[in-house]
């Protein structure tokens, strides 16, 4: 079963214009951590995430089909930790997470722990759409997609000699998760039509123990979307970010304090989660077009994009 991400025919444009926003993870990046060419890589797979997402929104298509492709796109590039080039557990296998959230139904879909799936984005949008669940994890949400026709890979698809040796060092080091780099990909997109919808994947922290679950599958702390506020996507240590309920904070104080988007990503991601000792950064985008892209790192893969203007794309946060 592939994604229908932009199947309906061409129709005219009704009023308003799209709006588009990926991350593909924050972390304490250094200015000369990467060479010119990775950096080039980077940007790239951030720009073809927002150039699939644009050809849905480009055709009419939806907010939800546009994140899909986005966070599809992020998946497949090895470079990013989702998908294929996720990072490794402590037993050296790759557990996958992913959410999705309409914002015109407040329709939800999720799943935590899946090793199969190739594209988890399919399966936790299958979880919304094809059954009575928001969130389905580990075996049943492995059944789950095998029995809705989502293509299957060996766990070894994910596996790349990069994350082998990243792990190595993190237990090396004895360190039980990976602090250094939050690598989620997420993405969040308004319609010609005025919706919002947000998308998030990933392959959690390296060496991580025990099952363990971050954000990016809690609707509401690391996916939340609303027509009635924003869409968001987060990225950072999962831990602070559930406890903050960090995307849904952010929708709540647009919507009941009439905060400005951008006041209110800085409330929650350089006030409250800082006061808590959480890292990390949100995509967000609102049904007036408004984007932001807030860290407390010092860098996050992201980038955006509007209907009528060119791809912008960063890593470092003074860029």
């Amino acid at each position: 079963m592939t994604a229908n991400i932009a199947s309906a025919a061409p129709q005219a444009a009704p009023e308003g214009r799209y709006a588009i926003a990926v991350h593909g993870g924050a972390g304490r990046y250094e200015y000369d951590q990467f060479s010119d060419a990775q950096k080039a890589a980077y940007k790239a797979g951030l720009e073809d995430a927002l150039r699939a997402a644009q050809k849905v929104l480009e055709a009419n298509g939806t907010a939800l089909d546009a994140v899909t492709a986005a966070a599809m796109s992020l998946e497949n590039n090895p470079l990013f930790n989702a998908g294929k080039g996720a990072v490794l557990n402590a037993e050296g296998e790759v557990e996958l997470d992913a959410a999705i959230m309409r914002g015109d139904t407040l329709e939800a879909g999720a799943v935590t722990g899946i090793k199969t799936v190739k594209n988890p984005i399919l399966a936790a949008r299958a979880v919304m759409e094809q059954s009575q669940h928001v969130m389905l994890q580990s075996a049943g949400a492995e059944a789950f997609a095998r029995s809705v026709g989502l293509e299957l890979v060996p766990n070894s698809y994910f596996i790349t000699p990069q994350r082998r040796e990243q792990l190595e060092r993190a237990k090396a080091s004895k360190e039980a998760m990976n602090l250094s780099k939050f690598g989620t990909i997420g993405a969040v997109a308004l319609d010609r039509h005025g919706n919002v919808a947000a998308a998030t994947s990933t392959g959690g922290m390296t060496n991580k123990q025990w099952g363990r679950v971050g954000d990016s599958p809690v609707i509401g702390a690391g996916t939340y979307a609303d027509n009635a506020s924003c869409a968001v996507s987060a990225t950072g240590h999962g831990e602070y970010f559930i406890r903050a309920t960090v995307a849904r904070t952010i929708c709540a104080l647009v919507e009941y304090k009439g905060l400005s988007l951008e006041d209110a990503a800085n409330q929650v991601v350089r006030d409250k989660l800082v006061k808590m000792g959480g890292e990390g950064g949100i995509i967000a985008v609102n049904t007036k077009g408004d984007v932001v892209l807030v860290m407390n790192t010092p860098g996050m893969f992201r980038g955006s994009l509007k209907e009528g203007g060119e791809p912008y794309t960063a890593i470092l946060a003074d860029e």
